[in-house]
């Protein structure tokens, strides 16, 4: 890997100008997630989501995610996973998006609160059952012994829930991210790169600020 130090990329695709930008962050990020679908559809709702554990360290993984309002984002998980946990110790989270076909990037910092369980209902049973399954099997982050641990409980929830819909688990549901901060970046020559930050004021009024690459 003696490479690494010599890979380089110039990026040169688009810019990002005030002029451009739309006045409310949520609007620029569907717009961003628009163009990331055209060219990704598979992978361009992936995000990586950052936690702190209680001795200060961060825990970094990639969710989806499931909706966006002119609120926050939401993304669904298993309460009772390393992540759920972190929340609830503390719910001051960090989001980023990089699309690579696009060169951008979007971090996001905000505070994660739980949805209704209405909404995680919902959107559970909109799920392919062999997911649903998953959801009941998995005792996420925990340490089992073997694969096949999980073969064994997914027959034995196959089983229980033979014939009828499978329920939602209550350790499982959605998370919505009410944003504090965003930053778009997209990549520039020379490495002079566009960023334009988005902060939000007691009046819950947001304001652009660009920032040094």
């Amino acid at each position: 890997m003696k490479d690494l130090g010599l890979v380089r990329k110039d990026y040169s695709m688009q810019q990002l100008l005030e002029t451009d930008a739309h006045e409310n962050p949520f609007a620029q990020l569907e717009h961003w997630l628009e163009d990331a679908k055209k060219v990704d559809p598979d992978n361009y709702n992936a995000m990586t989501l950052s936690t702190v554990d209680d001795n200060g360290f961060p825990n970094t993984r990639v969710v989806l995610l499931r909706d966006l309002s002119r609120r926050g984002i939401v993304f669904y998980t298993n309460y009772q996973s390393i992540k759920g946990k972190e929340i609830a110790d503390n719910p001051k989270i960090g989001v980023n998006f990089f699309w690579s076909d696009l060169e951008r990037q979007v971090r996001i910092r905000g505070e994660a609160r739980k949805v209704d369980d209405a909404v995680s209902d919902a959107y559970f049973a909109t799920r392919p059952r062999e997911s649903q399954i998953g959801a009941w099997v998995s005792e996420q982050s925990m340490i089992i012994a073997s694969r096949e641990v999980l073969e064994k409980r997914t027959k034995e929830m196959e089983a229980r829930f033979e014939g009828v819909d499978v329920p939602r688990p209550p350790f499982w549901g959605g998370y919505t991210v009410f944003p504090i901060y965003f930053e778009f970046w997209q990549g520039r020559t020379g490495r002079l790169h566009d960023r334009l930050s988005y902060r939000v004021d007691a009046d819950a009024d947001w304001y652009i600020e660009r920032l040094a690459p």
